[in-house]
């Protein structure tokens, strides 16, 4: 291992361009009397040579220091630090001259013509001792593995991820730095690390002027500044794109930027202290517990600390999954089409909370299966209200979606059916609440997952319209906004969380294919499939009542006598012809190509 001394840092690199260029110094000054005088300098002429030295030096080091030359990374210095370091020079004999010329007997005898030499020598030298380093990496090492980098934002860990860099344990080299969050833009103009911190408009400029090819942007950046961010270095012709994730206070982990993080939304209003007040010291029943919100909203009611934990879900496997991660849960095959199943169950374990996920979500497979949509999706949420109040469940949250407003596919229709029986039915000693909320990044049936595998196929990406949009959230912040509106309901309510603004499939493909893709991927539309339409809606009209939570609203009420609906749903279960079953429930019902 090499001694502390030799190890690269910025302090023994400092050390040394001082130390080399004092001694540059000396030599080229001699050099400069040498070349004046013909290589015979006169006696006399030596006599004010060490304060001539001693002065230049002075103000060498200073000025070179000033214009940000010491803490170069040594192995880029480029033709920017090389104008930084002729124009320190100048500055630095100019003065000299000035000195000289004001007392021409402070250095006396001194010859004028040595500045002149001396300015060419030390620039050949001291420039040509940084320039070395660049010019062995050049043909030891690859170009495409010398990144010139932006670091986009400014937080504590900057410094030490720079510092990284110019020890040489990154492929990364930062050239600038950008401000991006409004707090940060008073530090515009300064340095960091001898980096200069630009404001985020300089982006396209730094890029043409400086060959920038990566970008590395700080972890703790919001989401907000993230997507506008990400834009403007893509379309300045960034590719290589990556965030920071701290592992501890001194080591950030860069990592590939994902298209979660982009699409991430972050309610700012999510109280942590009213879920947990919700959850703690409660038993917690899900049913669709392996699914991928069953899931979540069973592990952050674990994080909550539940009581006691009950998991239902009629898939064997997806029930082992999250049985594994939680391990000390109950665990309930159970089909919740099955009432006396689903009923002993609640019976037994005596629940304090239902939170229901469990249903039939991908829209293509309820079009061709209709009868089963209408017996997983009504039937058995009935089947778990019903039981819920039997046993007087404290409260029942029912997972809806956004599809259920103006439906124009089977799976909505049948949770807009659900949510009118959760709004109608006595509900005695229980509270019952819908929840509503469109998309989750990374669900088992979200489109990402699927472009994600068409991009590692080689595409192409399908597209089956050019105009869709969805909403889209994080399954975690979603799950813990359903949890929170749990928490402020008093039964009755259909809550609707803000998905903040939707999202065009096609600007996903691409945001995907500029992520992942390692060469050109096409796109290819498809068609609507059976039951799509082209947008998605969370909100049905005006009426909508705000609650204290600006990420939380509350949908107008339906009436709809429940025996009434209760007779239609019996007769929509024994039909032949499902669509009109579901249309004489739900009127707005219009299937797409009907």
């Amino acid at each position: 291992m090499r001694p502390v001394w030799l190890r690269p840092s910025s302090a023994n690199r400092i050390l040394f361009f001082l130390l080399s260029d004092i001694t540059l110094s000396l030599f080229t000054l001699y050099a400069a009397y040498l070349l004046r005088f013909n290589f015979d300098i006169p006696p006399e002429f030596l006599t004010p040579f060490v304060p001539v030295a001693l002065t230049l030096i002075a103000l060498k080091l200073f000025l070179i220091h000033r214009f940000k030359n010491y803490t170069i990374i040594w192995r880029f210095y480029s033709l920017s630090e090389a104008k930084n370091l002729f124009f320190a020079l100048i500055l630095a004999y100019g003065i000299f001259a000035l000195l000289h010329t004001l007392s021409p007997t402070l250095f006396a005898p001194f010859p004028r013509s040595v500045i002149i030499i001396d300015l060419f020598l030390s620039f050949v030298f001291l420039g040509g001792v940084r320039l070395l380093k660049r010019v062995v990496y050049g043909f030891a090492i690859e170009h495409d593995q010398l990144k010139a980098t932006l670091l986009i934002g400014i937080s504590s860990n900057t410094a030490n991820l720079i510092k990284s860099t110019l020890e040489g344990s990154r492929e990364y080299y930062p050239l600038a730095i950008i401000a991006v969050q409004d707090k940060n833009l008073n530090m515009v103009g300064s340095y960091l690390n001898n980096i200069k911190i630009y404001p985020l408009e300089a982006i396209g400029d730094l890029i043409d002027s400086q060959s920038i090819s990566a970008a590395i942007i700080d972890g703790s950046l919001p989401n907000e500044y993230l997507r506008d961010t990400y834009e403007r270095l893509t379309n300045a012709g960034i590719q290589e794109i990556k965030r920071t994730r701290l592992l501890d206070d001194t080591l950030n982990k860069i990592e590939d930027l994902s298209v979660e993080e982009l699409l991430a939304r972050h309610p700012k209003d999510l109280d942590t202290q009213t879920i947990e007040s919700f959850i703690q010291n409660k038993r917690v029943l899900i049913t669709g517990a392996g699914g991928s919100i069953g899931s979540e909203i069973a592990l952050q009611c674990h994080h909550f600390h539940a009581k006691e934990l009950i998991l239902i879900d009629h898939s064997e496997y997806n029930l082992y999954q999250i049985g594994e991660k939680l391990p000390h849960a109950i665990l309930h095959l159970c089909n919740i089409i099955d009432y006396k199943t689903l009923d002993s169950i609640i019976n037994t374990t005596k629940p304090d909370i239902i939170l229901h996920a469990a249903a039939y979500k991908h829209v293509p497979l309820c079009e061709s299966n209709p009868h089963a949509a209408v017996m997983n999706n009504i039937v058995g949420s009935q089947n778990l209200i019903d039981s819920a109040i039997a046993n007087d469940v404290s409260k029942i949250v029912i997972i809806s979606t956004d599809k259920a407003v103006r439906p124009t596919n089977i799976m909505g229709a049948t949770k807009r059916v659900v949510e009118l029986y959760a709004q109608n039915v006595d509900p005695r000693k229980s509270e019952i609440v819908s929840v509503r909320f469109g998309n989750v990044l990374g669900s088992s049936g979200s489109v990402i997952p699927k472009f994600k595998s068409q991009i590692e196929q080689g595409g192409p990406l399908t597209i089956t319209h050019p105009e869709v949009t969805r909403y889209f959230m994080l399954i975690s912040e979603a799950c813990q906004l359903v949890l929170q509106a749990a928490a402020i309901a008093r039964g009755g309510e259909l809550f609707i969380l803000d998905m903040g603004e939707p999202v065009k499939i096609v600007d996903l493909a691409k945001t995907m294919i500029r992520l992942y893709a390692t060469r050109p991927i096409e796109m290819v539309t498809t068609g609507l499939r059976s039951g799509e339409k082209l947008y998605e809606e969370l909100l049905i009209d005006e009426s909508e009542q705000k609650t204290s939570f600006e990420s939380i609203m509350i949908a107008r009420s339906t009436v709809y006598p429940i025996d009434t609906l209760q007779e239609d749903i019996e007769k929509l279960i024994l039909s032949d012809n499902t669509i009109e079953g579901l249309r004489k429930i739900v009127p707005e019902f219009q299937p797409s190509g009907k």
